[in-house]
């Protein structure tokens, strides 16, 4: 019997191993897994997987320290348990800040199984020095971005490029909705702190464009209920109760395909929305803290994986002090007025897209993960 332990700690990550586990059971049904997760990972795994996503999720240095000794003894708890256990293989998806923590911290305890790690942690970015300590730890490295396979097997570390799961999912979650004029969508982030900061500056944001265009109509995505009430809680602290009315929650795919344009926090939820061909801004704020240092450290030109992958600002970027009512207006009123402009951000949008693979990623890693667990 094949055992794996799987930590994914943010409800990206939580999507994504549950579709890699979904297909690993396909490949081996006596599969027993075990791990860190979500309510999708325990819906595929069930009870071995402990549910830590909604307190785990947080984003910027001073949000995590702020509950450092929390993380501290999850990550001892963590490998003292897969030491006990001694599955075949680990698997680490994204959230490289306790990850990779852990693996080198099993590798040093002399782990003898695999240690395998599905959707990059972006290094390519801000710490390019890791690579080397990672190509020790790692024995396998599943990315879902093109241009990484390379960057990584430059370090000797064996890599293999998958595709990117979110080409299957729009394939099952596409809908024959056609965009409604004058929708404006809101996708304010699936964390607490990203919601706090985004939320209002949305909220002022759609005064502004009402101003503009009377006839626009707002809808803001909430990723749980938890998240839905705090933004409805705003709503009453700022004065703006209608936009009680605009939150929908667990809508989110079919939003991004009514909706005329949108903002989007920066994540994952962009290149959804980019799949998705939305039409929209990025937005990017944290606390000063985390953004001064994120400044020194990370070694790019864009934010947005769209951009990246194009090498140019094909979607607009409003990051912190750019970032504000004023300037998220502009950028909706722009988008939602030029359609020659719309048009063309679709068009690129559709380009990039083609260039994560044509489907079956969840396939192919699950089968690079059975390879790497069955190798000598």
């Amino acid at each position: 019997m094949t055992r794996v332990f799987i930590i994914a700690g943010e409800i990206s990550g939580d999507t994504h191993a549950a579709g890699l586990l979904s297909a690993m059971k396909r490949l081996d049904p006596d599969l027993k897994i075990s791990g860190l997760g979500g309510r999708q990972m325990r819906e595929v795994a069930g009870p071995g997987i402990d549910d830590w996503v909604e307190k785990a999720g947080v984003v910027g240095l001073w949000e995590v320290l702020k509950i450092y000794r929390y993380f501290k003894q999850k990550k001892l708890a963590v490998e003292a348990q897969i030491l006990n256990e001694q599955p075949d293989a680990v698997i680490m998806v994204d959230y490289p800040g306790f990850n990779l923590r852990v693996a080198s911290s099993l590798r040093s305890a002399g782990f003898r199984g695999k240690l395998i790690y599905y959707i990059s942690p972006q290094v390519w970015a801000w710490k390019k020095g890791r690579v080397k300590v990672m190509a020790k730890v790692l024995d396998l490295m599943i990315c879902i971005f093109p241009f990484e396979k390379a960057f990584y097997e430059q370090s000797g570390l064996p890599t293999e490029f998958c595709g990117h799961p979110m080409v299957d999912r729009v394939q099952t979650l596409r809908r024959e909705w056609k965009r409604e004029s004058g929708l404006v969508g809101w996708f304010p982030g699936s964390r607490l702190n990203e919601v706090r900061r985004l939320f209002p500056i949305m909220v002022r944001a759609s005064q502004v464009i009402r101003m503009a265009i009377p006839e626009a109509r707002f809808v803001v995505s909430a990723a749980n209920e938890t998240l839905a009430g705090q933004m409805r809680a705003m709503s009453d602290a700022m004065g703006v109760p209608e936009a009680k009315r605009w939150i929908e929650v667990g809508t989110v795919y079919d939003l991004m395909q009514r909706c005329e344009v949108g903002a989007v926090a920066s994540g994952t939820a962009t290149l959804e929305a980019a799949c998705f061909g939305l039409p929209y801004t990025l937005v990017y704020n944290v606390s000063w803290l985390t953004y001064v240092i994120g400044k020194l450290v990370v070694r790019i030109k864009h934010l947005g994986i769209i951009n990246i992958l194009a090498k140019r600002e094909v979607v607009k970027e409003l990051v912190q002090h750019d970032l504000n009512s004023n300037t998220l207006a502009k950028a909706t009123v722009e988008l939602m007025t030029l359609q020659d402009r719309r048009g063309a951000l679709q068009a690129d949008l559709a380009s990039v897209v083609a260039m994560l693979g044509g489907g079956g990623a969840y396939q192919r890693a699950a089968q690079a993960v059975h390879s790497a667990i069955h190798s000598s």
